[in-house]
């Protein structure tokens, strides 16, 4: 009984996280879907705490889990989601070496007792005491790739952080051999599989997991800032494979689901993501972007600044305008300030859109996010595919705190580490108007010639504090 009510749980638990992810595609539903998976998760754990021995412990130890979280969640802006999404993923990676090597240890013991002494076991053991001796080689199979792909999640996840956080450089980095240095470790892990499975001993496992570490940390710290959304959306679906190897491992059905699930889907947004960027998907994920391939272009010109009253003046001639949102706008803190604007523009009549680029921000999906929660409509937010062809009639395009998304070079400079990466072509508009606050070259270090074209205006300041000074002259 108490069995079949778990696995009735396990299919309502694992139907309600397909609701979740198919429901997120939609903004209208995405709130609605969220909700389908918080659901979805709290049947679940239930289901396993009635259904597992120290039940009590376990609940204890989820509490306490949950309060942490709680205080984390309430403490992150949302300019720091994306290294929180990438130190989750971090800590996936890491429960999957933990489990991995307690199902090792458990299985030595198990089989180190006489045939009496196993028959009274109960739980996970019971379960490994009857596994004949190819099942328990299919397990160290198991096993071995839980852990591997867990502990390349944990140090890639780590490095993104780092990137994301601004406390590692965000430049591609590689050591001298490269890819040759990734591919021999992988080889290597490989090799200590085959010593694993034929000696059942802990070191090969212990060495692999050295040897993932590295790939882990070399492969991310060998992509470049330019990157990172991809990258983050890849470790989603690092973490997923890995929970669902360990769901193998511990034959929990749901856990294998719910992991091939969050693996399929990270994997296939991830290559949505590359092909907007016009990258490879395996060149991406190896480590193989990020970096000049050559001299840049000279960038010939200077930056012409605008004030206060100079972009109010374009504000009140245009008919149409165009917002291109980026991090600086969620660093600033702006989406309220850029609603407003929006609703006075539109109040007098104004066609007023929204264009978002596939990698806008740091994670996949970042700006609709703050659109969404200063309560832009959704029918003026559109993706780049809808809106780049009507630039060329648009009278203002407003970039608020973006950089590589509406760089010319990836068009025009064959050496740019984003050449051949879509991007708004803002410039097309009659007069381009820059939110910036100083000079830099942004987070991925690359120069934009966007800001030295004859039609472009440098709007200096703080995002946030530039549009409440334009707002009581919008008329």
């Amino acid at each position: 009984m108490e069995m079949g009510f778990t696995t009735a749980a396990y299919v309502i638990a694992a139907v309600l996280f397909i609701l979740s992810l198919g429901g997120l595609s939609g903004q209208e539903s995405a709130k609605r879907a969220v909700w389908y998976g918080i659901s979805g998760m709290a049947l679940a754990v239930l289901a396993t705490l009635a259904a597992a021995s120290g039940a009590w412990l376990a609940a204890l130890l989820i509490a306490a889990g949950g309060v942490i979280g709680w205080i984390v969640a309430q403490r992150v802006q949302m300019t720091e989601m994306p290294q929180l999404v990438a130190a989750m993923h971090s800590l996936v990676g890491l429960a999957a070496v933990f489990i991995g090597f307690n199902a090792d240890l458990e299985l030595s013991r198990v089989f180190a007792l006489d045939t009496a002494a196993r028959e009274v076991l109960s739980g996970f053991a019971a379960l490994l005491a009857h596994k004949s001796p190819v099942e328990q080689n299919i397990l160290r199979v198991e096993v071995f790739l839980g852990v591997f792909i867990g502990a390349v999640t944990f140090t890639g996840s780590v490095v993104a952080f780092g990137k994301l956080a601004g406390r590692v450089d965000g430049k591609a980095k590689k050591l001298p051999g490269g890819h040759a240095l990734n591919a021999g470790a992988a080889i290597g892990s490989l090799v200590l599989l085959g010593v694993y499975l034929s000696t059942g001993a802990l070191w090969p496992l212990i060495v692999m997991t050295l040897l993932a570490f590295f790939i882990g940390y070399h492969l991310i710290m060998g992509i470049g800032g330019a990157d990172m959304p991809v990258v983050v959306s890849m470790l989603n679906s690092y973490s997923g494979w890995a929970a669902s190897a360990i769901g193998f491992s511990l034959s929990n059905d749901l856990l294998i689901v719910v992991g091939a699930l969050v693996g399929s889907s990270g994997a296939i947004l991830s290559f949505i993501m590359c092909k907007a960027m016009n990258r490879s998907f395996v060149s991406v994920i190896l480590g193989g972007f990020g970096g000049t391939t050559g001299p840049a272009m000279e960038i010939v010109g200077e930056q012409v600044a605008i004030d206060t009253d100079g972009v109010a003046a374009a504000l009140n001639d245009a008919d149409s305008v165009i917002i291109i949102p980026g991090y600086g706008m969620a660093v600033a803190q702006a989406q309220q300030a850029v609603s407003e604007l929006t609703r006075k523009l539109r109040a007098r009549g104004k066609n007023v859109r929204f264009a978002i680029h596939p990698v806008a921000g740091r994670l996949p999906g970042h700006m609709n996010v703050l659109l969404a929660e200063a309560k832009v409509p959704y029918d003026i937010v559109l993706e780049m595919d809808e809106i780049n062809d009507d630039f060329p009639s648009t009278d203002v395009a407003i970039v608020i705190g973006s950089n590589d998304i509406v760089n010319p070079a990836a068009q025009e400079d064959p050496n740019s580490p984003i050449a051949g990466m879509p991007v708004l072509e803002c410039w097309k508009a009659k007069l381009v108007i820059v939110s910036k606050r100083g000079q830099g070259t942004g987070y991925s270090g690359i120069e934009n010639p966007l800001f030295y074209k004859e039609n472009t205006r440098m709007f200096y300041g703080d995002a946030k504090k530039s549009l409440d000074a334009l707002l009581p002259l919008i008329n």
